[in-house]
């Protein structure tokens, strides 16, 4: 087995885990806040043992970098479960996937970072199939408000944006588990205060809402842990494209749970939507490899 294998069947493993996260969500039996509540706090125990062994870099109290991250970490949940129930599976996962175009657009306003035209013409693509998709749901629509759940999902990518750029920030500092752990604490108390503020219910009313809400944990810390992982071990192009089976695991069983079938122009929507996003992120991956070796080898 060559040295990229087992990275590779990692982030494939860790990116079909985190496609049963919105499935999850919809059985969990209580509102969509204290779902991501329950998600991040029985996730903690299982992190809890990574993040406080020995010689893992580890902060006595969350630092600034990871107090935003957890802030905005409840946002992206708060926004995208509350969007999973007013649109379909497929919609609330693709939308929220435009992450990385988010990203690399802040990077480039905020850190001027530099962005070619490759880039732009993915960034365009994605928003084409985006567009494509809300507007080709049909005449009859799961969800119980799909406009505004589409627009919840799509804030989604902008709270989750802002989570991995102060995620980038503590990665500086602290192990990949120390981040998950402190990000996950600030985040469990920010959806606390969102649920009981909105009155949601809180509780799940039976073992099978329990085990949807311990589902959500272990998703999150399996999936979102093999994904840090695999990361640092391949090239970001390689790496974003792969991620990108997690909308098409959540259709899937969107389709086979739900029976929450796309229409020929909804399912092109999100094809599209896929590969502008890969088309940016390789572009991204691409021009800052030339960039790394511009700024390494000057003479060259």
């Amino acid at each position: 087995m060559n040295n990229r294998a087992l990275p590779l069947i990692a982030l494939l493993l860790g990116a079909c885990a985190i496609g049963f996260a919105p499935i999850f969500v919809r059985l969990t039996e209580t509102g969509p806040a204290a779902g991501g509540f329950w998600r991040l706090a029985l996730a903690l125990p299982m992190l809890a043992p990574f993040v406080f062994r020995k010689g893992e870099p580890s902060p006595g109290l969350p630092s600034l970098p990871l107090v935003f991250a957890g802030v905005f970490f409840a946002a992206d949940l708060a926004f995208w479960h509350y969007g999973i129930g007013m649109t379909s599976v497929a919609n609330a996962t693709v939308l929220a996937n435009l992450t990385p175009i988010v990203v690399t657009i802040v990077g480039f306003l905020v850190f001027k970072e530099r962005v070619g035209p490759i880039f732009l013409a993915g960034m365009a693509l994605g928003l084409l199939g985006a567009w494509t998709m809300a507007e080709g749901r049909g005449a009859v629509a799961p969800g119980s408000n799909p406009p505004l759940g589409d627009i919840l999902s799509a804030a989604t990518a902008l709270w989750y944006a802002a989570y991995f750029l102060c995620v980038r920030q503590a990665r500086v500092r602290f192990g990949t588990m120390a981040v998950m752990f402190w990000s996950s604490l600030v985040g469990a108390i920010g959806l606390a205060v969102i649920m009981l503020a909105l009155g949601e219910d809180i509780l799940p009313a039976s073992l099978a809402g329990w085990g949807a809400c311990l589902g959500l944990a272990i998703v999150h810390v399996t999936g979102q842990g093999a994904i840090a992982w695999a990361l640092g071990r391949l090239p970001t192009a390689t790496a974003s494209v792969v991620v990108l089976v997690q909308p098409a695991v959540a259709a899937l069983l969107g389709w086979l749970i739900f029976t929450e079938a796309m229409t020929p122009l909804q399912g092109l929507g999100a094809l599209t939507a896929l590969a502008g996003v890969a088309l940016a992120q390789w572009a991204a991956a691409r021009d800052q490899a030339r960039s790394d070796l511009a700024r390494n080898n000057p003479l060259t």
